[in-house]
C-alpha cells in the first residue's frame, strides 16, 4: 500500500511539472507566437517584391524546386533577373517582412510585358509620388514617356513634368531646389555640340553639380524620336533651317490637320519600345535610374 502511495505522488508530480502535456511540440513554451512570423504570401506571377538581404526587387516569373529547397526567380524593370530561395521572412512587399510559399497553382503562365519591355503587372498600383522629378521639353515628349514608360514610372512614383521650353531652365532648377532627397533629371531635345540646349545643360550643371542629371537626344523634335516605319515612312523629311521644323514635316508628308493632329497621328502609332529609337531609349531609361535608384 505505501509502495502504491509513493508511486502515485511521483505520478502527480510528473503531471503537475509537465509544461508539455501529452505532445512535446504543442505547446513549446520557447516557440513564438504565430502572429510574431512574417505572413505567408504565395509567389504568384507578377508580385512585386523585395529580396531583404540583396535589396533587389523585381516582380515574380517563376518558382520551382532546387536542391537549396523551393526557389523563385524575379525579373526587375530593365529585364534583370536573379534567383533566390524562398527562405522565411527573407523577402519584403511594401517593407514588411513576408515569408514566400509555393502558389497553390503552379501552371504555366505568359509573361506579358509593358510598352517599355518590364514585365507587366496589371493589378500595380500606382505609388505615392517621390519628392524626385524628371522634366522634359513640352507636352509632346511628356506624351511619348508616358506612352512608352507609362507603366515604370506609376510603379516608381515618378512625376514627368513638360517645361514647355528649355529657355528658362536655370531659373527654373534654382527654384526647385534639387538636393539628396530632391533629384532632378532634365531631358532635352536636340542635345549635340555647340546647340542652345548644349550651352544651357552645360550652365546647369555648372550652377549645380550635384543632384541633377541632364541628358538629351539629337532630334530636332521628339517627333524624330519615333522610327519613321513604325509611321509607315522610310525616313523623315529634311526640312530646311529657314522653315519651322514640324510645319515642314507636316506638309513634306501631305498629312491634313494641325501639327496637334499631327502628333496625335504619330503617337497613334507607336505602341512599344521598338518604335522608339535607341538615342532616346537610353536617355529615359538613365533618367529613370537616376530618380529612383539610391545613391
Amino acid at each position: 500500500m505505501a509502495a502504491a502511495k509513493l508511486l502515485f505522488r511521483v505520478w502527480e508530480s510528473v503531471q503537475v511539472s509537465d509544461r508539455y502535456g501529452n505532445d512535446v511540440l504543442a505547446n513549446d513554451p520557447h516557440r513564438v507566437p504565430d502572429k510574431e512570423h512574417p505572413r505567408a504570401v504565395e509567389a504568384q506571377f507578377g508580385v512585386v517584391i523585395e529580396c531583404v538581404e540583396s535589396g533587389f526587387c523585381g516582380s515574380v516569373v517563376r518558382v520551382e524546386k532546387a536542391i537549396e529547397g523551393q526557389t523563385v526567380e524575379l525579373e526587375d524593370r530593365h529585364g534583370r533577373r536573379r534567383l533566390f530561395v524562398m527562405k522565411p521572412g527573407a523577402f519584403l512587399i511594401d517593407g514588411e517582412p513576408i515569408t514566400l510559399i509555393r502558389p497553390r497553382s503552379c501552371a504555366p503562365v505568359r509573361v506579358t510585358r509593358s510598352a517599355s519591355g518590364s514585365v507587366l503587372t496589371p493589378d500595380q498600383k500606382a505609388q505615392v509620388a517621390l519628392p524626385h522629378r524628371i522634366w522634359v521639353e513640352g507636352i509632346h515628349d511628356a506624351e511619348l514617356v508616358e506612352k512608352i514608360w507609362g507603366h515604370d514610372l506609376r510603379g516608381a512614383g515618378v512625376v514627368v513634368e513638360p517645361l514647355h521650353g528649355a529657355d528658362d531652365l536655370v531659373a527654373a532648377v534654382d527654384a526647385f531646389g534639387p538636393g539628396p532627397q530632391r533629384r532632378l533629371g532634365i531631358l532635352l531635345d536636340h542635345l549635340v555640340a555647340g546647340s542652345k540646349e548644349q550651352r544651357l545643360a552645360d550652365e546647369v550643371l555648372r550652377r549645380f553639380p550635384r543632384h541633377i542629371a541632364v541628358v538629351g537626344h539629337p532630334y530636332v523634335d521628339v517627333w524624330q524620336a519615333v522610327r519613321p516605319q513604325a509611321i509607315g515612312i522610310p525616313k523623315w523629311p529634311v526640312v530646311p533651317k529657314s522653315q519651322p521644323w514640324k510645319a515642314g514635316i507636316v506638309a513634306a508628308l501631305g498629312w491634313p490637320g494641325t501639327e496637334g493632329e499631327a502628333w496625335q497621328r504619330i503617337l497613334r502609332q507607336v505602341s512599344t519600345f521598338r518604335d522608339i529609337e535607341p538615342q532616346m531609349l537610353g536617355r529615359v531609361e538613365e533618367l529613370i535610374d537616376f530618380v529612383t535608384v539610391e545613391s
